[in-house]
């Protein structure tokens, strides 16, 4: 075999060994995101935010279906019940009891806080797809609270509008949990990290059932998820995720 058959050989080898490395990173997250959405969910939780001189809690309901549809219902604090928030496929919208209007979010709102918390619209709502909308890349492993993860790099696609520069996320190899994120700005610097806690069976499935953000740059900043109950794969009709409804849901 000559040299030059032999590096043709050995860059093809190369290619393939990294084509199949994305695609089993992109499996990796398919599957933790699979695990902690089902095929449709409901949900009851708890936000806290924590700030240096305040602790704010809401309550709220979230449905969701698939990755095309969810619907989250704040219950409390009472100046904020009613207020309502829809993804219903690549559209988000917001219905203000208040106003007794239906806000039509632009995706340039997606990166912004949801709700003067720590987490943004699209970490609530969800629109960026966490498969579909970034290149995954093997990047190792790590040991986190006692188990093997594999850390995973994911990298925007250009066509994706999403804020981030990167997001390193950490994902159990036994179990398929998300148990770290990192989110990155363009400029490579650290945003925001957020840590999954408390894992327990919860709706038949084992999941982190407490999720904690921690802005990188605000000392004393911190917003905490608390799954109170959650139940999978109970059947939802799409017209349970339209604008009519978003004004009527209880």
């Amino acid at each position: 075999m000559n040299y030059t058959v032999k590096i043709l050989l050995l860059l093809l080898s190369a290619s393939i060994l990294n084509t199949a490395a994305a695609q089993n990173a992109r499996e990796i997250v398919r599957k933790a995101d699979e695990k902690a959405r089902g095929n449709s969910s409901q949900a009851q939780m708890t936000i806290t935010t924590v700030r240096p001189k305040w602790t704010r809690s809401m309550k709220l309901k979230v449905w969701t279906k698939g990755t095309d549809y969810a619907l989250l219902l704040l219950q409390a604090p009472a100046k904020d019940k009613g207020v309502a928030y829809l993804k219903r496929k690549n559209e988000v919208w917001n219905w203000l009891p208040t106003l007794e209007r239906t806000i039509k979010l632009p995706p340039s709102m997606m990166g912004e806080s949801w709700m003067g918390t720590d987490f943004t619209n699209d970490d609530l709502v969800k629109e960026a797809s966490v498969i579909d909308d970034y290149t995954h890349t093997l990047t190792g492993s790590e040991l986190l609270d006692g188990r093997d993860c594999h850390k995973i790099q994911m990298i925007p696609k250009p066509e994706a509008a999403i804020v981030w520069g990167k997001v390193l996320v950490w994902i159990d190899k036994k179990d398929f949990l998300q148990l770290r994120a990192e989110f990155y700005d363009e400029d490579g610097q650290l945003v925001n990290t957020m840590i999954s806690s408390e894992v327990k069976t919860m709706g038949g499935r084992l999941l982190p059932t407490k999720l904690d953000m921690f802005p990188a740059d605000k000392k004393g900043h911190q917003t905490t998820i608390i799954y109170e109950s959650i139940e999978f794969d109970k059947p939802i009709s799409d017209q349970f995720f339209t604008t009519a409804n978003l004004t009527k849901v209880k």
